[in-house]
């Protein structure tokens, strides 16, 4: 039992110290944390689920990063790499593409729409490129004369073909890459190199295609050289991430740009002559 003195007199239920506890644990999001943390626009969601899941982002883009990096290295040949990242085919679908492809689904219950998009199509991005390496998937079967994929992916037809492939994925990320406007500096630079790695891996196609090896093989190393620098900064962000998600001390800067570039309904709201207050912060 409590002595007289004792804080627990004042407390009406064992419920009240839990409540208390919690309240004691919560942590409020600023707009530009929120944005660092889960590189989403902040948006009111109608429910608790950040309060009682862990952010998936961080997961997400270890996934990224773990294939990412190392398929960077291949494609430029350090220390006698190569082979299009075969060796890494278990890396790619499990870090690059399922892992990915999970945090996408998480960031779908937490109604981030922008990175879901982002880790969706990434995560399908490292599936293919780790299957297409597969034989049993028999991608170059329909290139090749004897039935042989190995030996279909070799022919020009095939590299003409997949080089729209990367094409579309460039065009994809210039749109990811003007929503990210929305967000920081570190990750509208990843995005816009990405961009640049996606090109070069289409030119290296077309020209292997054309049979200029050479200029194929340049292409290659460029896109390799381009993907390192987007996976540094990658890196980065996630870092940032985790440091966050144990309330270190030291908080890295990444460029907030979410007041710079205000939000469409902010801005009628202004136009309107209503005074607009920064969102309800989020807790965690």
């Amino acid at each position: 039992m409590a002595d007289k003195g004792s804080p627990m007199n004042n407390l009406n239920s064992r419920d009240d110290v839990l409540r208390r506890v919690q309240t004691a644990d919560s942590v409020f999001l600023p707009r530009e944390v929120f944005e660092a943390l889960y590189l989403n626009p902040e948006r009111n969601v109608p429910n608790d689920l950040r309060k009682r899941l862990g952010n998936p982002t961080p997961a997400a883009l270890i996934g990224f990063v773990m294939a990412s990096t190392p398929y960077a290295c291949a494609n430029m040949g350090w220390r006698g790499a190569g082979g299009l990242g075969g060796a890494l085919i278990p890396v790619m679908i499990f870090f690059g593409g399922i892992l990915q492809i999970v945090g996408a689904m998480m960031e779908w219950v937490l109604g981030n729409t922008f990175s879901m998009c982002l880790f969706f199509t990434y995560g399908t991005f490292w599936l293919v490129a780790g299957t297409q390496l597969v034989p049993w998937f028999g991608v170059g079967i329909h290139y090749s004369a004897t039935g042989d994929s190995l030996a279909g992916m070799a022919e020009p037809a095939y590299y003409a073909t997949f080089g729209f492939y990367y094409l579309t994925l460039a065009m994809i990320t210039t749109v990811f890459m003007i929503c990210s406007l929305r967000t920081n500096i570190v990750f509208f630079s990843a995005l816009f190199t990405l961009i640049f790695a996606f090109a070069c891996a289409a030119g290296a196609f077309w020209n292997l295609a054309l049979g200029n090896v050479q200029a194929g093989e340049n292409l290659t190393v460029a896109a390799g050289a381009f993907t390192f620098a987007l996976t540094m900064m990658i890196w980065y962000l996630l870092i940032v991430q985790l440091l966050e998600s144990v309330d270190f001390p030291i908080t890295l800067p990444v460029g907030d740009l979410s007041q710079k570039i205000r939000g469409k309904k902010e801005r009628l709201a202004m136009k309107g002559g209503v005074n607009v207050a920064e969102p309800e912060q989020l807790r965690e």
